[in-house]
């Protein structure tokens, strides 16, 4: 995957946040993982990317982001659904603006949502992943872009 489209992905991550108007977002270097089980942090959504393009994007946080986001809407609701919930959300969210930049061909899928660490991500084995972390208001997260091309 080229470096711009890596780009992408930060921009509207760090977009995201800023909406909040709360501390800035920090996005640290990203890194390849040979795709082997990547990490996964509390609650993570998961979409599929088909089309022209085909991969996974995956949103992955720790319970006290989510919290700190479900603070910054005023949402009072802290059952776990709406944590696994709030995952797939801005999972959602990251592909459904990369399918503005990458065009109509750019296919997203349907959130897959999970708490904890699953048996398995699956990503795509003949490709490498490029992992994005992120910390906000001290609490960490990370995206996960497997695209192939």
């Amino acid at each position: 995957m080229k470096e711009q489209k890596l780009q992408i992905f930060l921009n509207i991550i760090s977009n995201y946040f800023n909406q909040f108007g709360r501390e800035a977002l920090v996005a640290d270097t990203p890194y390849l993982l040979e795709n082997k089980q990547p990490k996964v942090h509390d609650y993570t959504g998961v979409i599929g990317i088909s089309g022209v393009q085909k991969g996974v994007v995956y949103f992955s946080a720790t319970r006290g982001l989510l919290s700190s986001i479900l603070d910054s809407v005023g949402e009072t609701d802290d059952s776990e659904e709406m944590y696994v919930d709030l995952a797939g959300e801005v999972a959602n969210t990251i592909a459904g603006n990369a399918r503005t930049e990458f065009g109509a061909e750019f296919h997203i899928s349907v959130p897959f949502m999970f708490k904890g660490s699953p048996q398995g991500v699956v990503l795509p084995s003949d490709e490498r992943s490029f992992i994005i972390p992120i910390t906000w208001l001290s609490q960490a997260g990370e995206i996960v872009v497997c695209l192939q091309d």
